[in-house]
């Protein structure tokens, strides 16, 4: 795919490495000549100096050939400016860097297809390394009405020796929730699990359950035998 991302700064560049090693094409561009010069030297992409809500520099940029935008300037003004070009541009995928919530909406409006709030991100993330501990990490679906959590098995666990299905049917389960990914032991591959999987000493889960089921789904999987 051909990426367009604006701004160069710390987000900018990493997002444009991960990309690189993916395999996609990427154009950066930035107001300040230092980053975009690093971004040349250092990860060997294209980068244009300059506004990211210049037409002129979008059209140099090859936005109308972009499979993607990602915007992701401090100042949301200028973030809304970019989304708003790039849809106007007829580009597909547009994704935007919020700083304020006051520019949800806005976003939505003018074609952003994904939005990423970075404070709440990271705010959520420690609130929740606090909270649940045991977690080694967490992602959101639905405004969080929905958790895909990644959990290492206690040495006491109740869930060692039993089935998936075993599991299930255990009425201290939370109901809705699924075991979809499975890591016998750290560093092996994870596997999609069945109903025949046997949790063993030391390994890893993934799984799907609602926000409400949390503290109950940590509970039941720590429990001591």
């Amino acid at each position: 795919m051909y990426i367009i991302i604006g701004g160069a700064g710390l987000l900018g560049l990493n997002l444009a490495e991960r990309l690189i090693e993916l395999g996609h094409t990427i154009a950066l561009i930035d107001v300040d000549p230092t980053a975009c010069h690093y971004a040349r030297e250092q990860l060997g992409v294209m980068a244009f100096e300059g506004s990211t809500v210049s037409t002129e520099l979008l059209l140099e940029a090859g936005i109308r050939k972009a499979d993607a935008v990602a915007a992701m300037l401090r100042n949301d003004a200028l973030n809304l400016a970019m989304v708003a070009l790039a849809k106007y541009y007829g580009v597909s995928e547009i994704l935007v860097r919020m700083r304020h919530r006051d520019f949800e909406q806005p976003y939505r409006i003018a074609g952003a297809t994904h939005i990423i709030s970075t404070v709440e991100l990271a705010v959520t993330t420690m609130a929740n390394a606090i909270e649940y501990p045991e977690v080694e990490s967490m992602m959101h679906f639905e405004q969080g009405q929905i958790e895909v959590i990644k959990l290492s098995i206690p040495d006491n666990s109740q869930a060692i020796g039993r089935s998936l299905a075993d599991i299930a049917r255990d009425p201290r389960f939370p109901q809705g929730s699924l075991i979809i990914g499975y890591q016998p032991y750290p560093h092996s591959d994870l596997v999609i699990p069945n109903g025949s999987t046997v949790i063993e000493l030391h390994s890893t889960i993934l799984i799907v359950t609602k926000q409400n089921c949390l503290h109950k789904m940590i509970d039941f999987m720590k429990g001591a035998v």
